[in-house]
C-alpha cells in the first residue's frame, strides 16, 4: 500500500465516528454485500461516512492491508475495525452492533 493511500484511510477512519469501506454509495451499492451493509446502519439509523473503493484503486487495495481483512465492505466504529457485512450482520442480528453504536453516541436517532 502506498503511503499517500494509508495516509488517506487512517484519516478517513480517525476522522468519522462511523465509516462504511463500500463498493458504491448508501445511495447506488455496487455488491450485495455493501448493500446489506447500508442496509443493516440504516437501519439502527446510524450517520456514518462511506468511501466507494471501485473510485480509487489505492484505498481499494489498501483498505484490506489496513485492517488485514481481505474483503470489503468493512465497518468502522469510533476508529476500530468491526468487521464485514457477515460480521456486521451477525452483531446486528444479537443486538451487539446497536449497543456498539449507541454506546458511542454515534446513532442519528
Amino acid at each position: 500500500m502506498t503511503e499517500d493511500a494509508r495516509t488517506r484511510i487512517d484519516q478517513t477512519v480517525k476522522g468519522n465516528d462511523i465509516v462504511l469501506f463500500m463498493k458504491g454509495t448508501p445511495l447506488f451499492p455496487q455488491c450485495g454485500f455493501s448493500s446489506r451493509a447500508v442496509a443493516i446502519l440504516d437501519h439502527l439509523g446510524a450517520e456514518y461516512a462511506s468511501v466507494d473503493v471501485l473510485q480509487d484503486q489505492g484505498v481499494r487495495q489498501g483498505i484490506k492491508d489496513y485492517s488485514d481483512w481481505p474483503t470489503i465492505p468493512q465497518l468502522y466504529v469510533k476508529g476500530e475495525f468491526v468487521g464485514g457485512s457477515d460480521i456486521m450482520m451477525e452483531m446486528y442480528e444479537s443486538g451487539e452492533l446497536a449497543a456498539l453504536i449507541k454506546q458511542g453516541d454515534v446513532a442519528a436517532s
